[in-house]
């Protein structure tokens, strides 16, 4: 019996080679079928020719992290063919592109050799084009193989090549071709594609196209960036959004995006452009924050609104600029000298990435402080299945600005005292036409009119306040998400894409007899939920992709009652985080629980 919609294909070809329309044909191809698929793409760091991989999960359940089985296999690259064909496994099929260097193909797996360089070249006469096509025939073979209907390969292909007609009637007869050989010479796999209905009405997209949609509709009119892997991308996606949405009826674009000579730059960019009244982010990553450290210490006393979004990929120094990670914690919270702390998100989705994308402004103003919302690449840089967003209902939140009506109303301002108890001060904006209005925003030692001192007295009193802050974003961050299982034996913490490996994680370990509570932590400073949830547990499993166990630090440091209650579930390769991973992580500690008892 062949397995239905529950498989892996991995692709194994070269960086530069026009692989990655293939891959997301097939993806998109499945997807249009009604059935939920996951890519994850591992591309080198440097330049073009080097060894790529791309990932397709097909799993009818919904399960999209990260599987580390794979079942078919398209070895297109002579040199990982040796070893991508020697790691399969029985059943497996391995399709190769013929004359590549393979060891002797697994006992139980069947390999087809087929000659995709031969199949092409009367398709595309010219070797250079040829290069770039031929990735398409594998995606017609894959079809055959498989049963992805050829209707939804040529829908998809058409998505995205449409506007370029040449080249899609191009791509369209190789995968013709691909197909034909296919269906005269192969037998059907053991694995198939079955039409269902499980994507209705959804959509795909990748984190930081999600994140740039959320930012324009949250506002931003001010964007200012340094290129950096694997932040890039939602620069880029912003400036296309803007460019086509945010003008004025003649034409006029009411946005500024800059390119900035460095990471320094782009953060005093934002700084200046957010005090002046402007909703400002920039986009970044590890090496970028530690450049950006003495501008955000400023941005937490001065209170200047800020919005940096972290896409964490591998460290230190240059790390694996390509792989994915959740190391940046202890280095954002603090991020700084002196005594500092930072507001983060933790977005788990591409949904969380729009949502945070709008809600990130509305704390930064609120609280008149740098947030950061901290991605990483495996969501930002993968496509995933979504529903479609939701357009924005409420209003902005632009915190407490006060306007020359409300100036006058009042008689009196100052610019770092708290009139209401919740530590956050009254701010005014540039050009605010009123003598009251001025002040003067300093870095340095400053009293609650913002004069400056060097008070023994005042500064105490300007840093408790930012504390007291700190207490009141508690509650106005978003909440964490808690499962409850009746008669769990212990609970797992998980945040950002961890998420995804958890959940299937949970369901492996009740098939095993071990049901596990669950909270997602959302945002740093922890809510009141959080520390609730440890009182409750006598075991909670920390998950998170990164060597020291960052985020069971964080917890430790709040809740130092609970910290014996806290272990550890690490994984930090770099690559994308599963659920094997996880289950047996938490299985073989809960078995030393047993023992000890």
């Amino acid at each position: 019996m062949p397995r239905v919609n529950d498989f892996n294909i991995h692709v194994a070809t070269v960086n530069g080679s026009g692989s990655q329309t293939a891959n997301n044909t097939l993806l998109r191809s499945i997807f249009q079928m009604g059935v939920p698929v996951s890519g994850k793409n591992l591309f080198p760091s440097n330049i073009a020719g080097l060894p790529t991989w791309f990932t397709i999960r097909v799993n009818e359940r919904g399960y999209v992290a990260r599987e580390t089985r794979n079942d078919v296999l398209v070895a297109m690259n002579p040199e990982t063919s040796v070893t991508d064909i020697a790691a399969m496994g029985p059943g497996s099929v391995v399709v190769m592109n013929e004359g590549l260097p393979a060891p002797k193909v697994p006992e139980g797996a069947v390999a087809h050799v087929i000659p995709f360089d031969k199949i092409v070249q009367p398709i595309v006469p010219d070797p250079k084009l040829r290069k770039l096509v031929v990735n398409m025939v594998y995606v017609g073979v894959l079809a055959q193989l498989i049963g992805i209907e050829k209707a939804e390969v040529e829908r998809a292909l058409d998505a995205q090549l449409g506007k370029k007609p040449k080249a899609l009637a191009m791509n369209r007869a190789a995968v013709d071709a691909g197909f034909d050989y296919a269906a005269a010479h192969l037998p059907p796999a053991p694995f198939r594609v079955e039409r269902r209905d499980k994507t209705e009405g959804k959509i795909l997209i990748d984190g930081n196209q999600a994140a740039a949609l959320g930012a324009m509709f949250g506002g931003v009119t001010f964007t200012s960036w340094y290129p950096i892997t694997p932040s890039s991308s939602l620069a880029e996606a912003l400036t296309g959004f803007l460019e086509r949405y945010r003008r004025d009826p003649s034409g006029k674009a009411t946005y500024a995006i800059v390119q900035a000579e460095d990471e320094i730059a782009a953060i005093g960019m934002v700084l200046g452009a957010s005090w002046a009244g402007a909703r400002a982010m920039t986009t970044t990553s590890g090496p970028g924050l530690s450049l950006m450290t003495e501008f955000t210490g400023y941005a937490y006393y001065a209170e200047i609104p800020a919005v940096i979004w972290d896409i964490q990929r591998i460290g230190p120094s240059t790390g694996l600029p390509t792989r994915t990670s959740q190391a940046d914690l202890l280095s954002v919270a603090f991020l700084s000298h002196g005594d500092t702390k930072h507001v983060m998100l933790f977005p788990s989705s591409v949904e969380e990435c729009y949502d945070y994308g709008m809600r990130a402004f509305d704390l930064a103003e609120r609280l008149q402080t740098p947030v950061f919302v901290l991605s990483d690449l495996d969501i930002a840089m993968n496509v995933w299945m979504a529903d479609p967003f939701p357009y924005p209902a409420k209003p902005w939140d632009r915190g407490k600005v006060l306007s020359a009506a409300d100036l006058e109303k009042i008689g009196k301002f100052e610019r770092y005292r708290d009139v209401d108890g919740d530590a956050i001060p009254y701010r005014t904006l540039p050009g605010t036409n009123h003598p009251l209005a001025a002040y003067f925003t300093r870095g340095s030692g400053h009293d609650e009119q913002a004069r400056y001192t060097e008070s023994s007295e005042a500064y105490p009193r300007v840093m408790d306040r930012l504390n007291r802050k700190w207490e009141t974003a508690r509650g106005v961050v978003p909440q964490p998400v808690v499962e409850e299982t009746k008669g769990a034996e212990a609970a797992i913490l998980c945040f950002g894409s961890s998420r995804w490996a958890v959940e299937e994680a949970r369901d492996r370990l009740r098939e095993d007899g071990i049901r596990t509570s669950s909270l997602r932590v959302q945002a740093y400073p922890f809510s009141s939920e959080v520390g609730a949830f440890l009182a409750r547990h006598e075991r909670v499993y920390v998950v998170e992709q990164n060597r020291d166990g960052q985020m069971a630090a964080l917890l430790r440091m709040d809740y130092p009652a609970h910290a014996t209650r806290l272990r550890s579930v690490l994984h930090y390769d770099g690559l994308p985080l599963d659920a094997h991973t996880v289950a047996q992580g938490v299985k073989s500690a809960e078995r030393e629980e047993v023992a000890v008892r």
